[in-house]
């Protein structure tokens, strides 16, 4: 197996954040370090992470968490502030599945499942995030919906269409699955329409419902089912990817250049 996949199986880290922590010279096999996220690593292997023997959790479990304002979307934070992690009471290893600003409320996942992690936040499976947001400058025209739905060109790039609706003339619901950073945020501010208020109501198959800020609940056997099953299948992506790798020209970037974080 190869050193990522054990670090996020075991639960550290996601595989992207895996990644970093191995580049950073942070973990050791058999009391050396090493730098090559792809090191094969097997069960004989003593893996550490900051000194510390790396243990595989052999519980699986997903939280969802309605993030309140001012609370970061990371395990710790160097500055003090709350973290989502320090919402749940739990002994396992947590960390967020991507991340919301931390002007941004609501719908957050923490789970020990660096696979899942990894399926839930990879662009290629294309996993449906949908927020609310009440924005400046309102109405908001049907033209403007119009051009959301398209894509919206931004610094990074051309944004895959959104699926948008009015629900107030200041306030719009849009469905989006690539992640990029502060995504929504940019898309609204591109059409002319600044957000002042945003949070996410669902993720994948999952919907925040009514529970209170601050406020998280364990997932069923059956939401877990459905949130591994969400988005496109593996087969569906690989197809997918070799179709745009066929009709793309070696000279052009595609979506898998472009730098990606989180929606909100």
């Amino acid at each position: 197996m190869r050193l990522v996949k054990f670090l996020a199986t075991a639960g550290v880290a996601s595989r992207r954040a895996a990644e970093e922590i191995v580049r950073a010279q942070r973990v050791s096999v058999n009391g050396v370090t090493v730098t090559d996220p792809a090191r094969d690593v097997g069960d004989a292997d003593a893996v550490a992470v900051d000194g510390t023997l790396v243990r595989p959790d052999t519980e699986r479990v997903v939280y969802l968490v309605n993030k309140p304002l001012g609370v970061v979307s990371t395990a710790d934070d160097p500055q003090r502030r709350p973290t989502v992690v320090s919402l749940v009471a739990s002994k396992l290893r947590l960390y967020p599945v991507g991340r919301l600003d931390l002007d941004t409320t609501g719908l957050i996942l923490l789970t020990n499942d660096g696979e899942l992690a990894h399926r839930l936040m990879h662009p290629s499976f294309e996993v449906p995030r949908t927020y609310r947001a009440v924005v400046t400058r309102p109405p908001v025209r049907d033209t403007t919906l119009r051009a959301l739905r398209r894509g919206v060109e931004l610094e990074d790039g051309l944004t895959a269409p959104a699926r948008v609706r009015r629900l107030a003339p200041d306030t719009l619901e849009l469905i989006i699955h690539e992640g990029r950073k502060r995504q929504v945020k940019r898309m609204c501010e591109a059409v002319g329409h600044p957000v002042r208020r945003l949070a996410r109501v669902s993720f994948g198959p999952l919907e925040l419902g009514d529970l209170a800020p601050g406020a998280y609940r364990r997932l069923t056997a059956a939401e877990l089912d459905g949130l591994s099953r969400a988005g496109r299948s593996d087969r569906r992506v690989a197809t997918a990817s070799s179709s745009a790798r066929a009709r793309r020209s070696p000279a052009s970037p595609g979506p898998a250049d472009r730098p990606r974080g989180a929606g909100s």
